[in-house]
């Protein structure tokens, strides 16, 4: 055990503080099993350096690791938890649970056994903790992680410290916001570059392989995670793979389920599955008419990207700039609130604000005459009554 405190402390002495994820003051680090899930690379083990750093730095009661470290290839994490509560451990932070074949039934033992050890893990986004069989859903508290928002792209970049506003809060005063926001930065400048990379923190390590990341760790996903986490067969990776690069060339997409069959050469109900599987991946989101009683075999009204950064990583260098702008407002939307197809307009919020999203010099043709209903406007730096500017939905979390 000597080496993994060894191997924390070098981590820590290069973790650096100087910016946090938008959850770090959200999340109750002292539940007693607390997980956190999201996309590889948004920052989930950082982000849990970090808080062992500024709370735990000295301690010997709180330890990181790794489950893919190979000093669990022949050591049960019961047997090492024991082990750890033994000599007097208090918190564990265990990285990547899905790298370990019993993690679900083990931490369930672990949590019924240690009544004083806190546990906070990370995982895959495809990790099903809460339907587990090991039943975790009235022990564990989950967090899902998603990629940077436009506000914290800023401050990533530029060391600045905006802060986040809420949704009643953007549409009331958008103009007093946007003028602050704007007295310190050149604000569509960075819009634009956040939107063709920008979302995944992984990008300042190398600018220029960052679409390539992105391709890499979503073959990782798809290649080994789908078949690891949700059973399945290696044999249907390759139409899996064929659907979301049709999906990539075509969003905002509609689906035909027949049409989208008939392409790719499987069953209605196959499509319907794999459309799931890429959605539980995160690689896409899925909006519907109404959200209340979805079922897995109901088609969605329409499908995106999950974010405006995997356009450009799967559909090419040029992206339609209207699918651009209707994707960022739905991921950065989402994160808080419920979006769902309207009858007008493009996105009904919480079922009580209505958008359409366009250009600057969009008008209130589509929704006129309804109620709550607005226009998120790209290019513009102020908005004007009930236009508001796209950028600006950027700082919501």
């Amino acid at each position: 055990m000597e080496e993994l405190y060894n191997e924390q402390r070098i981590l820590l002495e290069n973790t650096d503080l100087s910016f946090k994820r938008y959850l770090m003051n959200k999340i109750p680090w002292q539940e007693r099993l607390l997980g956190i899930q999201g996309f590889r690379g948004v920052g989930k083990t950082t982000m849990i350096l970090q808080y062992i750093k500024e709370n735990y730095y000295d301690s010997d009661n709180v330890l990181y690791v790794s489950l893919d470290n190979i000093y669990f290839a022949d050591k049960k994490l019961t047997d090492f938890v024991k082990e750890f509560v033994a000599n007097g451990g208090e918190h564990l932070f265990l990285d990547e649970v899905h790298k370990y074949k019993n993690w679900a039934s083990e931490l369930k033992n672990i949590y019924d056994l240690h009544k004083n050890l806190k546990i906070t893990f990370t995982a895959s986004s495809l990790l099903e903790i809460l339907n587990s069989k090991a039943d975790l859903s009235r022990r564990a508290t989950v967090f899902f992680m998603q990629g940077l928002s436009f506000r914290e792209y800023l401050n990533f970049t530029l060391n600045t410290q905006s802060e986040a506003y809420g949704l009643d809060e953007i549409i009331k005063n958008h103009k007093q916001i946007s003028k602050k926001i704007l007295s310190e930065i050149k604000i569509l400048k960075y819009f634009k570059k956040y939107i063709s990379s920008g979302y995944y923190p992984f990008f300042i390590e190398n600018e220029d392989l960052y679409y390539n990341k992105i391709r890499s760790v979503t073959n990782m996903l798809i290649e080994i995670e789908l078949p690891l986490l949700r059973n399945v067969e290696t044999s249907k990776i390759v139409k899996i793979k064929q659907l979301l690069y049709i999906i990539a060339q075509s969003v905002p997409f509609k689906p035909n389920i027949s049409k989208l069959a008939e392409r790719t050469g499987i069953t209605r109900n196959t499509v319907t599955e794999y459309i799931n599987h890429l959605s539980d991946t995160k690689l896409i989101n899925k909006i519907y008419a109404n959200s209340k009683g979805i079922s897995l075999l109901q088609k969605p009204e329409k499908i995106f990207l999950e974010n405006t950064n995997s356009a450009f990583a799967f559909a090419g260098i040029n992206p339609d700039k209207g699918n651009l702008r209707e994707t960022f407002f739905l991921n950065q939307l989402s994160q808080n609130h419920i979006v769902t197809y309207p009858k007008k307009g493009d996105f009904l919020i919480d079922e009580k604000y209505l958008f359409e999203i366009g250009g600057k010099d969009k008008t209130n043709k589509q929704i006129a005459g309804e109620k709550n209903a607005y226009i998120a406007a790209d290019d513009i730096e102020y908005g004007f009554k009930n236009k508001i500017p796209l950028w600006l939905f950027g700082f919501l979390y």
